[in-house]
């Protein structure tokens, strides 16, 4: 691999497992010079290979200067204060041992770091902004990308999540056994949020999307990998997200553009994903345990079956309705109606989601629209415009515009 391409893929790859070492070594209180220690060994390796060329390990090269950076950084605090104590927790100093850069503390600190960022006093929106900067190394501008808005506001929201992490003083460490319920299910959300961030992006970027998705299984693997946390919803959303996975080659075209379900080139489906998603599903579904994840993951499972029979969709209704006695949802109860029309036709799906009212969606308007086409086409055109009106991203316009061009 080039030089030109080695610095950012290590950039994605050991940031992250860095940025984790250093916040674990020096807390919360500190996350700052750890991110300014991780990004200045970056920098000084951009400088350096392109002087001297590539270390024989460029791996190593970047902990051992982490570390050197680490040391000079304590040096220099312990001159300008003298006790070298934490200001936000004076028990507490920062020592001078050195950085333990091995495989288990950095699958240990990442791990430990995922769940102090997903502690419940950080809103949902500032925890999937953390654990992109944070646990996946991803820059301000890509954080902005994936959520459609600028780079100052991304800046705002983490800088208002780190101030939290401080003034909670909250611990990085993992939860006793008594507490890993109630977390475990917060950074699970997480997780899922930023998975479906990526796979229901309606940012253009396409390596980025898959970036995202890609980020959390890593994340969740490093879930399955602990004992601790090897626990049924666990690899009930692994299993989800590789059934998802399975077919995001499908869901859009060469250039870009959004392939609905029924119109997906199922030869693209990732037959490997599936099997994977399968085999975690099955692990998943021994014991007693019965999260949203399972019931979602069922539902992937048979979007994954290619043959269009009633039993495949009778199967997702079926599950749909048990998601929905579980924990409702009106996005939840808005896909169920697509299910139910390929079930029992648009007929009953259409008084199903008119019920539903969320007309301030796009999404109902488009379901709406896909519903009265070829029952009534004035009405479904009415809700094709309706939903054109309130999308906002290019690629869900250019969809139903095409809807609407069909209807003549």
């Amino acid at each position: 691999m080039e030089e030109n391409e080695l610095i950012p893929h290590l950039f994605r790859t050991e940031y992250q497992k860095i940025i984790a070492v250093l916040c674990k070594h020096f807390g919360f209180a500190h996350m700052s010079v750890a991110e300014d220690i991780a990004s200045d060994t970056f920098l000084t390796a951009t400088e350096t290979w392109g002087l001297k060329g590539l270390p024989e390990n460029p791996v190593a090269w970047l902990y051992t200067v982490a570390k050197n950076k680490a040391k000079n950084h304590l040096k220099h605090e312990a001159v300008q204060q003298k006790n070298a104590r934490l200001l936000n927790n004076p028990e507490k100093e920062i020592t001078d041992s050195d950085l333990d850069l091995s495989d288990e503390n950095i699958r240990d600190s990442q791990l430990q770091m995922m769940f102090a960022v997903c502690h419940p006093a950080i809103v949902a929106e500032s925890q999937i902004g953390l654990a992109l900067r944070i646990l996946c190394g991803f820059g301000i501008e890509e954080i902005a990308d994936a959520f459609l808005t600028n780079k100052e506001t991304i800046n705002k929201r983490l800088f208002r999540a780190k101030e939290k992490l401080r003034e909670e003083n909250i611990v990085i460490a993992f939860p006793g056994k008594a507490e890993i319920s109630n977390r475990l299910e917060i950074v699970l959300r997480t997780l899922y949020l930023l998975f479906n961030e990526g796979y229901y992006s309606a940012s253009q970027n396409t390596v980025l999307r898959q970036d995202l998705c890609q980020e959390a299984m890593r994340l969740n693997l490093l879930l399955m990998d602990n004992p601790g946390t090897n626990l049924p919803p666990v690899n009930a959303l692994f299993s989800l997200m590789c059934f998802q996975a399975s077919r995001f080659e499908a869901r859009t075209d060469a250039s870009g553009e959004i392939v609905l379900y029924d119109d997906q080139d199922t030869s693209l489906w990732n037959r490997k994903l599936i099997l994977q998603g399968e085999y975690y599903l099955n692990i998943a579904s021994q014991g007693n345990t019965l999260s949203r994840y399972h019931l979602e993951a069922g539902i992937a499972y048979w979007h994954t079956v290619k043959e269009d029979t009633p039993e495949k969709w009778n199967q997702i209704l079926d599950l749909y309705n048990h998601l929905l006695q579980l924990e409702y949802s009106p996005m939840a109860a808005l896909n169920r109606t697509f299910a139910l029309s390929k079930a029992y036709g648009k007929a009953e799906a259409i008084a199903a989601a008119e019920q539903l009212n969320l007309g301030s969606h796009h999404l109902y308007h488009s379901l709406l629209g896909e519903l009265y086409t070829g029952v009534n086409n004035k009405t479904a055109r009415e809700h094709f415009e309706k939903a054109l009106h309130m999308a906002k991203s290019g690629s869900d316009q250019k969809v139903i515009s095409r809807k609407i061009q069909a209807l003549g």
